[in-house]
């Protein structure tokens, strides 16, 4: 099954953190990874060649929901069967991709999100356990679907899927869309618990409070 998934890492200035994002991946035997150098300004890009991924470019900061566009485009014409998305700040433990793997395969789904709260976790900030809850019922305002992490960054999708994908928001509003995309083409949904380390630097560089409150206006916008 490694062999038919890629994992593609949208990445902006995290050259600090993807150097062992990189090896514990390698370490669990995974080897088609994509790194997508969103507009960095730092050496994610040598870094990231360094551990032998395949790079791709975008010269200026297009955004996280751009950058996964363009890596699962990119997986998709290579052949994969399988397409996981993975953040570069070290939050996601690479232990927990198998069983999202396996989910997808066991209950025939076209997607399956590795869930935060699904279990219990004391590591999560109190911020994002509420941020979480507000962009959960947004997500189900906009979408008509409700799950327990609408903004997780690790998912796999079936490469069947991933070509319906085509996502209209550059930024953190993707993660939204990608749900109205699920409700419309009528895919089959999972999730699955996984762990997270949230570190300064992570809690920096993810979403804030106002940050939020601007999503949800380019969300009213758009489809409204």
């Amino acid at each position: 099954m490694k062999n038919l998934s890629y994992i593609v890492i949208p990445a902006k200035d995290e050259a600090p953190r993807l150097g062992s994002v990189l090896q514990s991946l390698q370490s669990h035997g995974y080897q088609n990874i994509v790194v997508v150098n969103d507009g960095s300004t730092d050496r994610t890009q040598q870094v990231a060649r360094s551990y032998g991924a395949t790079v791709l470019k975008h010269f200026v900061n297009l955004g996280p929901g751009a950058a996964t566009q363009t890596g699962i485009e990119f997986a998709l014409a290579q052949g994969a069967k399988y397409i996981l998305t993975i953040d570069a700040d070290g939050q996601h433990l690479a232990e927990d991709i198998a069983p999202l793997l396996q989910e997808i395969v066991n209950s025939k789904a076209d997607v399956v999100i590795g869930s935060r709260f699904l279990q219990s976790n004391a590591l999560i900030p109190r911020s994002r356990l509420f941020f979480n809850k507000v962009a959960n019922f947004v997500t189900a305002f906009f979408t008509g679907i409700y799950v327990s992490d609408s903004q997780s960054g690790m998912k796999v999708f079936t490469a069947d899927f991933a070509k319906k994908l085509d996502f209209k928001f550059n930024g953190f509003e993707f993660c939204t869309e990608l749900f109205r995309i699920i409700y419309r083409e009528k895919a089959i949904l999972s999730e699955v618990p996984i762990q997270v380390i949230y570190t300064k630097e992570t809690m920096e560089k993810g979403q804030s409070f106002g940050n939020g409150i601007f999503m949800v206006l380019r969300l009213v916008r758009r489809y409204w």
